[in-house]
């Protein structure tokens, strides 16, 4: 989600080739904004190289493209056979979906246009009747891979894989840019961002700031976190920047696929820390589910992850906290 901010520094380089030049790609993507900023001799990578793999991950990760894979899976009755993309995106959805006892699911689908955040728009939220009967059809479990064909034990089986494609597509584009032997960079998709190396010839970190929850929810010395990595994925989820009112009532995107029901609690944001963007992508919307003491248990035992959480206490008042591992990737 785009409430993390680039620091990353312009840089003017000299005339000669062999000198360090800094070069930046933006553009449109995933229903959202994407840059691609990296240190190198040469621009060897562009803009239209960018543009064509992200056009290829919609064909086939995204949703809001009719004729997508995912798609395709979603109408069938049985399941089909999976591109790489999607192969990969599955395997880690299910291997997430077990580690979280379930909070990770990417059939959560069905709940999620209940609710009215899918491509079909809802006028009224589901009734509790509505809810239960969705859930029938909400379940890993009902999912079965073999080989690089997945099937569904259930027909009313659809998959939304929003919660982990977005970091994927960033890991995607990492790797392209490694392919091009370029190994200072940071690829950003939507506020998911994975940086490795430093800026060039400065060998300066690259720094990464936390922006504070939207306006009305602080007082005038907003919360905001600087953050500095040599390599690594920093990724955003949080309760108040996708939501839709209804009759009042602030509905949030995240959804409980256990309850069948939008999160409360009092996380408002977590930001996630991992080696790779899906992996950290997957676990921020698990995080916000569990709540801060249980998140903050489950990534304290994980050395491959760290985690910053923004939460409300008891008596209203916005605080934050964060585990041992990202407390030390803070910028003094």
């Amino acid at each position: 989600m785009r409430f993390l901010v680039l620091l990353c520094l312009l840089f003017t380089a000299g005339s000669s080739k062999n000198e360090w030049k800094r070069y930046s790609i933006t553009g449109l993507a995933q229903g959202t904004t994407y840059a691609v900023v990296y240190y190198a001799n040469d621009s060897s990578v562009t803009q239209q190289q960018v543009d064509s793999i992200l056009k290829s991950l919609d064909q086939s990760l995204s949703l809001y493209q009719p004729n997508s894979l995912i798609n395709q899976f979603n109408q069938s009755a049985k399941g089909l056979a999976l591109d790489r993309h999607l192969l990969k995106v599955i395997k880690a959805s299910l291997a997430t979906y077990k580690s979280t006892n379930g909070l990770f699911d990417a059939t959560v689908f069905p709940l999620v246009e209940a609710w009215g955040f899918a491509v079909k728009k809802m006028n009224s939220i589901p009734d509790s009747s509505t809810v239960h009967s969705l859930q029938s059809c909400v379940n890993s479990k009902w999912l079965y891979l073999k080989g690089n064909y997945l099937y569904k034990q259930k027909p009313c089986i659809k998959i939304d894989l929003n919660g982990i494609a977005q970091g994927y597509s960033v890991d995607v584009l990492a790797a392209f840019l490694e392919s091009k032997n370029i190994h200072h960079y940071l690829v950003e998709i939507g506020g998911e961002i994975r940086v490795k190396g430093r800026k060039q010839p400065s060998n300066e970190k690259m720094k990464i700031g936390i922006e504070s929850p939207a306006l009305g929810l602080f007082d005038e010395h907003p919360l905001q976190k600087i953050v500095t990595i040599d390599e690594g994925a920093i990724t955003t989820s949080g309760s108040y920047r996708r939501y839709h009112e209804t009759k009042g009532q602030k509905i949030t995107h995240i959804i409980n696929p256990r309850t069948g029901y939008p999160q409360q609690n009092e996380l408002i944001s977590v930001t996630v820390y991992a080696k790779d963007a899906m992996t950290a992508d997957a676990y921020d919307n698990a995080f916000m589910l569990m709540g801060l003491q249980q998140a903050l248990a489950f990534v304290e035992k994980r050395k491959d992850l760290a985690a910053y959480f923004i939460y409300r206490k008891n008596n209203g008042e916005i605080a934050d906290t964060a585990s041992a591992g990202f407390l030390k990737l803070f910028s003094l």
